[in-house]
């Protein structure tokens, strides 16, 4: 793959490509990809030896990139969900039908959320829809705060690196459950 010398346009061609990208976000480093390749969704999964059971976290630049994956007419309290964002509060919505378990894991429930991360905000414009989102750290071990960590678990399983600072954020999203309300993880 060649060099581009803007990281923003080097990872949107390199999640067109099907790669896996890492890059900051509120807290802590992400790692994403297309999450309408499910190869690409594997080969994260796999990278991370992350339980496929588990499930994934859709990020989006706006509401409308997450309108195909889940169902916001299940939801109890659409305007509090919805002034929530952009923000780092991940809500767990209803699945479409057909959204794979790949993303899912064994819920009927989507993880999803609309970033306020600038970088996270151009990523999706960019690409023109939502992708995947994990901590970018192996399953079990801390979440990495620094892109020199990430390369150093990494390495060459990514594809490309979004330099940026995190957000300042000392903790992860909040998550909390759409349909009934249930704050998950504070």
């Amino acid at each position: 793959m060649t060099l581009d010398p803007d990281p923003i346009q080097q990872a949107v061609k390199t999640l067109q490509a099907g790669g896996i990208i890492a890059y900051p976000t509120e807290a802590v480093f992400g790692l994403g990809c297309d999450p309408q390749n499910l190869t690409a969704v594997q080969q994260l999964l796999d990278i991370k030896s992350r339980d496929a059971g588990k499930g994934l976290i859709i990020i989006a630049s706006d509401i409308s990139q997450l309108q195909g994956w889940v169902d916001f007419k299940q939801v109890k309290d659409l305007q509090q969900l919805v002034d929530s964002w952009p923000g780092p509060e991940t809500w767990l919505v209803p699945a479409l039908k057909g959204v794979s378990r790949l993303l899912r894991g064994e819920h009927d429930t989507l993880a999803v959320r609309v970033s306020n991360h600038p970088i996270v905000q151009q990523l999706c414009q960019q690409f023109n829809g939502a992708i995947t989102s994990t901590s970018a750290n192996k399953n079990g071990q801390v979440a990495a705060k620094e892109m020199s960590t990430v390369r150093q678990i990494f390495n060459q399983a990514v594809d490309c690196y979004v330099p940026g600072d995190l957000s300042g954020n000392h903790r992860p999203s909040r998550i909390r459950n759409a349909v009934t309300g249930q704050l998950l993880r504070e």
